[in-house]
């Protein structure tokens, strides 16, 4: 198999090969990747199931060990594709404490950091109306 990243291949029943595609996909496709569940009130207030997590996003942990948690989140690994939340650590056998890297997939966003960019661009995107062919021809031949 190649081990360089194919931008033609568009998808694979194989596990291996979705495994693969991730594994070995840039960094800026990683990023898009790294998308969380938005809570019910945020679906509705922001119109999308699912969005990219940020720094400084409230998360809720859903599954595993630390599910029902919340925290605040401190630090994202792209190349991993996990996430380190404010508050859940595990102790070690020294005593001291270590931060756990959690699975986006097993996170949900509750409260979002400052997105006026991304609402504002939503906003813009539904108030542009796009002309329809007819009055495009009607402009052309005004000219």
């Amino acid at each position: 198999m190649n081990k360089k990243f194919s931008k033609s291949w568009k998808a694979s029943k194989q596990p291996r090969k979705q495994r693969k595609y991730l594994a070995n996909a840039p960094l800026h496709i990683k990023r898009k990747i790294l998308t969380m569940n938005l809570s019910k009130e945020l679906r509705k207030k922001v119109g999308k199931r699912n969005l990219i997590v940020r720094k400084g996003d409230v998360v809720k942990v859903m599954r595993g060990d630390f599910a029902g948690k919340t925290g605040k989140v401190l630090e994202i690994f792209t190349k991993l594709g996990k996430v380190i939340l404010e508050g859940i650590q595990v102790k070690k056998r020294d005593g001291s404490k270590a931060s756990v890297k959690l699975q986006v997939s097993n996170l949900q966003i509750i409260q979002m950091t400052d997105r006026r960019k991304m609402e504002k661009a939503k906003t813009e995107n539904k108030e542009v109306k796009k002309p329809t062919k007819s009055e495009v021809k009607i402009e052309e031949h005004k000219k």
